[in-house]
């Protein structure tokens, strides 16, 4: 089996890597001090294809498939994990609802301005009450002649603020919990009856809003529903199948980024009249990181690529995003280590990307439940009930 990457792939990567390097990284650490990402980067990332590059040309998008966009993803993360929710949220679950489950009609009405970067788009699941239980959604859907109307909150919302549609999970009966009683909605902020109540203060991912959304007597057309009435929960599973692919995937660009700058530090540090790289203590922890980096990147690539031929990831995209966020976190805590003092200092990149990189457990799913699902999905291709 050949394991290298296609050459139209490494191509895609080094345009990827030259945007990065020239565009994103040269103001991350400003993104990160102003909370902001600016909208002159928005454009430029547009622009270049960025936000519609894993979507079919069939509907003005790149046509680079699950694969094409974890190389994206690994490349901006390297730079500013809040560039990558940005541009995560709106194509990995945001868009990637419409894209997937969405008719022929909405995907025509609503993907080409999300391929152009034209409009942003942002995933609405989680609620005071439903967080890891998503199954639990108190926002009501009711419906009235041809459209329906919605009214709850919607918490933790990455790109709630600038996103212009929103994929909204709402209970269209709670009696019936996920198994008929949650239905999936193309929501347009232009329909009113959506407030942005609040902007969350985070520890980390500056630059990247998280908004607190309450809809409130929110009109949607009948046509705005996507798939089925009551499959709305089987959507939103799907879609986070991809979403923890392109998660992981940041993840592996995370640590990529800290073994290298674990490697400059060591080779250029001095201690004791002994450079930092020939201590054991600081040769084993790159060892230990260069050895899970390499087997991460190999999860990764080989489950986009399934991804890519149709198949079930459920599987597979939990391990990644468990297992990449948790690579994540030991790979930044031992660059913190290699620095010394200096990984300390607030704005230093590794200080930046420590307080990054700690919400990457939690999203999408937290590790816990990542866990449950492996167990579950090893249970059943065993040949066990789960």
């Amino acid at each position: 089996m050949d394991y290298t990457l296609p050459p139209e792939y490494r191509m895609l990567q080094r345009t990827i890597r030259e945007f990065v390097d020239a565009e994103i990284a040269p103001i991350a650490a400003q993104i990160d001090r102003d909370d902001c990402t600016p909208p002159s980067l928005v454009r430029k990332m547009a622009q270049a294809g960025m936000f519609g590059l894993p979507f079919s040309t069939k509907y003005g998008g790149g046509g680079a498939g699950e694969l094409g966009y974890c190389i994206m993803m690994e490349e901006i993360a390297r730079a500013s994990s809040a560039v990558g929710v940005i541009v995560g949220a709106h194509i990995g679950i945001g868009g990637g609802a419409i894209y997937i489950d969405g008719s022929e009609e909405q995907k025509q009405r609503y993907m080409p301005a999300l391929c152009r970067g034209e409009k942003l788009a942002a995933f609405c699941l989680t609620e005071p009450q439903a967080g890891s239980d998503a199954a639990n959604l108190r926002t009501t859907a009711t419906r009235h002649g041809d459209h329906w109307v919605l009214n709850g909150t919607k918490l933790w919302a990455s790109n709630g603020n600038r996103a212009d549609i929103l994929s909204v999970f709402a209970a269209n009966d709670r009696s019936m919990g996920a198994r008929g009683g949650i239905s999936a909605f193309i929501v347009e902020k232009e329909f009113g009856g959506v407030t942005v109540a609040r902007l969350e203060e985070k520890m980390g991912l500056h630059g990247s809003d998280t908004a607190l959304l309450i809809f409130e007597n929110c009109r949607v057309p009948r046509e705005n529903v996507i798939g089925m009435v009551g499959a709305g929960f089987l959507t939103a599973m799907k879609t986070l199948d991809g979403g923890r692919l392109s998660l992981g995937a940041a993840a592996l660009g995370g640590a990529q980024y800290g073994l290298e700058t674990m490697v400059r530090w060591a080779q250029a540090a001095v201690e004791m009249d002994q450079s930092l790289a020939n201590r054991q203590a600081i040769q084993w922890m790159i060892a230990d990181t260069a050895m899970e980096v390499a087997a991460l990147r190999h999860m990764v690539y080989s489950a986009a690529w399934l991804f890519d031929q149709g198949k079930k990831v459920s599987r597979e995209s939990a391990m990644i995003k468990a297992y990449a966020t948790e690579v994540g976190a030991r790979t930044v805590d031992r660059a913190v280590q290699v620095h010394g003092k200096a990984g300390l200092r607030q704005g230093a990149p590794v200080e930046r990307h420590f307080r990054d990189e700690r919400i990457a457990r939690i999203f999408e799913g937290t590790n816990e439940v990542q866990r449950m699902i492996i167990a579950q999905e090893t249970y059943r291709q065993m040949g066990y009930r789960a």
